[in-house]
């Protein structure tokens, strides 16, 4: 069996156009990948006929950057993806202040995939007051 078919596939994301002028689709771990960064980066109410999706993390923006503000960040992401990427398993979520910019916060999650039992891992940077 393919990762494809289990684990999935779908657009690329972000949309990308390939040499033989289609959309590109990704697929398996990629596609799982892909979606954590849709899911966490889609605000709430973003989308009209699902204005629950998202992980709203655009709500911390004006958040000072603090040890309570990156616990609620992890809260936050661990309960979107708990709730809109089934085919995962969080094991953790941290959030750490960027020492390179004291108005961004580090967000690494680490997961299992249910279908394969990989661990995996992506992180984002999330942007604050500071």
């Amino acid at each position: 069996m393919d990762a494809g078919s289990l684990l999935g596939r779908g657009i690329g994301f972000p949309p990308r156009v390939g040499s033989d002028g289609r959309l590109r689709w990704s697929e398996g771990e990629r596609n799982v990948r892909e979606c954590i960064q849709i899911i966490l980066t889609t605000e709430q109410r973003e989308r009209l006929l699902l204005p629950d999706f998202g992980g709203g993390l655009g709500s911390f923006l004006f958040e000072p950057n603090t040890v309570a503000t990156r616990h609620r960040l992890e809260e936050r992401i661990t309960r979107a993806l708990a709730l809109w990427e089934p085919r995962i398993t969080v094991e953790s979520v941290l959030v750490e202040p960027d020492p390179a910019d004291a108005r961004t916060a580090l967000a690494t999650i680490t997961y299992r995939l249910v279908a394969t039992q990989a661990r995996e891992r992506v992180s984002l940077s999330v942007s604050l007051a500071g």
